[in-house]
């Protein structure tokens, strides 16, 4: 019995000196990463107004989440996801797309509600949200994450807002970051991801899932897809997540409450 005793204590000892040493390793990986990627010298560009043209009133398109939603890292403000889904938007409803954007640069999906504040102002027929990676590096529990989502959604279905959820990105793809850390947030992406989709159906929103989609592509062609950050995504980057999200802004739209579409005003015809 002794003998047992003293394995199991050397056991557990040797266990909890293993986790020290690899905690040890991830938090000099961490660390090794954030000095590749550097301090950020940008901001992201403006894109708030009004695109397109069309008769009727216009729809109303709001944005909300971290430094993917805001656009860090496009050349300009109509290479940012909110600009290119309005100007879509616009082509495709012939009617005029006023874009407000409410995201903050390393915002946490706790800070959705702050944003949902400002958002509210414009009253948008749609809202889309990008958010979670800053959930991932600040080591959020997911399944909080999740319930933290799931109430925001709720909150903006309740106000009649149409929303579409751009999941976790797969921060795998991030290449400063070193293994063993890549795989570990590859994975924890993926799962937070996947607590988000059902969060959000839950909340009778729009899931699609960025990482799934395309982190290959990312992973691929890391110089394209990327910003010379190497962090965040680049005009390519913004386009293709864009276009993932597309058929579900414009799912939502003709779903949602779209406001009263007037006729075209026609000349009287004068004898």
């Amino acid at each position: 019995m002794a003998s047992l005793r003293t394995a199991t204590v050397r056991a557990t000892a040797a266990a909890a000196a293993s986790a020290v040493a690899v905690g040890g390793l991830l938090t000099a990986q961490a660390l090794e990463a954030r000095r590749r990627i550097g301090r950020r010298s940008t901001t992201a560009p403006y894109a708030d107004g009004r695109y397109g043209s069309g008769p009727g009133t216009s729809i109303r398109l709001a944005v909300l989440g971290d430094s993917g939603a805001a656009g860090l890292g496009a050349d300009s403000p109509r290479d940012t996801i909110g600009a290119i889904l309005a100007t879509a938007l616009s082509e495709v409803s012939g009617r005029t797309v006023t874009l407000s954007n409410h995201a903050v640069i390393g915002a946490q999906t706790k800070d959705l509600d702050e944003q949902i504040d400002r958002a509210m102002w414009t009253r948008p027929n749609v809202a889309v949200i990008m958010v979670g990676a800053n959930d991932i590096t600040h080591l959020i529990p997911r399944q909080l994450s999740a319930r933290r989502l799931q109430s925001a959604i709720t909150r903006l279905r309740d106000a009649g807002t149409e929303v579409v959820m751009a999941t976790c990105p797969d921060l795998g793809t991030v290449k400063p970051v070193p293994e063993p850390l890549r795989s570990i947030m590859h994975r924890r992406s993926r799962l937070l991801a996947e607590a988000q989709a059902r969060a959000t159906i839950a909340a009778g929103g729009r899931p699609v899932e960025l990482g799934a989609r395309l982190g290959p592509e990312f992973d691929s062609h890391p110089d394209v897809m990327f910003a010379e950050d190497n962090f965040h995504p680049s005009t390519d980057g913004y386009s293709a997540a864009a276009q993932a999200l597309l058929p579900e802004v414009i799912a939502a739209w003709r779903l949602g409450a779209e406001g009263e579409i007037l006729p075209v005003p026609v000349a009287e015809e004068i004898d």
